[in-house]
């Protein structure tokens, strides 16, 4: 199949080089300067020093001991499962064992015994009203080697 002639550039006809320069220049990536950001400490400082000036030296730092993150459940939350029969019923009493963190949102409506590694002081008057508890859990311990 033949390939369409593209648009003549008419406001180079009868230019040779059609503002290039010799015609010798627009040989390779030798002419302007490199590819991309070559020569950015040297020949082409001057260009970045205008048109990027943020692109030398470094900014901010990264903190050193990053905080842990703790997992966190609420107890509108463990309600909701309780009510939809997904824990586990022993004495008329539903149990949840959580590693981490037990907040105070939201409303208690059946008794639950919870164990968490940590938990408000709210959440202590809220199971008691419902005849609940808390008590701590344990990490589990990894089997020694």
């Amino acid at each position: 199949m033949t390939k369409r002639q593209g648009r003549q550039k008419k406001g180079y006809l009868g230019h040779r080089t059609h503002g290039r320069g010799n015609c010798k220049n627009r040989r390779g990536s030798g002419n302007r300067g490199g590819h991309g950001m070559a020569g950015i400490c040297k020949h082409k400082g001057t260009w970045a020093a205008k048109y990027a000036p943020g692109y030398f030296g470094k900014t901010g730092f990264v903190r050193p001991n990053p905080e842990a993150t703790v997992s966190v459940t609420h107890l509108y939350d463990i309600n909701q499962k309780a009510l939809g029969n997904k824990l586990e019923k022993k004495a008329g009493k539903y149990h949840f064992d959580f590693e981490g963190k037990v907040l105070a949102t939201g409303k208690v409506t059946v008794p639950l015994v919870i164990r968490a590694s940590a938990w408000s002081k709210n959440v202590e008057k809220k199971l008691t009203e419902t005849g609940g508890q808390i008590s701590k859990l344990e990490p589990a311990k990894a089997p020694a080697a």
